[in-house]
């Protein structure tokens, strides 16, 4: 009986090591958390916003956020040079809390030069400015929260600066509407990530 119970607290407390373990590599989780918290915020007035972005810059009304023949226009964001957004996945046993923060940081980058690219040909760009600005400081955010956990200076980014074919206006709308589209995907993504990087029940302290 004594065996079976010291099994049975072994697999509890490797079960709560297992869940626990991608957020270990923090030190300081209180500034982490705080930084956790801020993003969060800022990543749901990001996607809050991108519809209104949306509705002020684009006049081409067939055009829509929630068309189903988005998923459609790859080919067209291809050959406009739109380059698709990595993949973000939750953080996990096979994807460490570097890696999402490191790709969140890569797609947020990506898309601010997006938006900085076709802002300027956009006869109302306010709003998109603003969101540009947003998206910015989400990433600033983000890499607060990488020197929390890296030991060494990271190597700088090696992607290539975007460079998008808009010969007339019609492209140049396609691709402002592509990019927020993206966003709006690659933020809900955020948001998942973000979410598997708050402690889990098993962690926080008996009130």
């Amino acid at each position: 009986m004594n065996i079976l119970i010291v099994c049975a607290s072994v697999l509890s407390f490797m079960a709560t090591m297992t869940h626990s373990a991608p957020l270990r590599e923090v030190v300081d989780q209180e500034q982490f958390q705080d930084l956790v918290q801020k993003s969060h915020s800022l990543i749901q007035k990001i996607l809050l916003s991108i519809p209104g972005v949306h509705n002020s810059s684009i006049e081409l009304k067939t055009l829509q956020l929630k068309s189903p023949d988005n998923s459609k226009m790859v080919i067209m964001a291809s050959n406009i040079g739109i380059p698709q957004a990595p993949v973000l996945s939750a953080v996990s046993e096979n994807c460490t809390l570097e890696t999402s923060l490191s790709k969140m940081t890569e797609g947020l980058q990506l898309h601010r030069e997006l938006l900085n690219v076709v802002l300027p040909k956009l006869k109302n760009n306010e709003k998109m400015m603003e969101l540009s600005n947003d998206v910015r400081d989400l990433d600033l955010l983000i890499q607060k929260m990488l020197k929390l956990i890296q030991t060494s200076t990271p190597s700088a980014p090696t992607y290539k600066p975007v460079a998008l074919r808009l010969p007339g206006e019609y492209d140049i709308q396609v691709a402002a509407h592509l990019t927020l589209w993206q966003l709006q995907a690659f933020g809900q993504d955020v948001v998942k990530c973000l979410r598997s990087m708050e402690p889990s029940d098993e962690e926080e302290p008996d009130s």
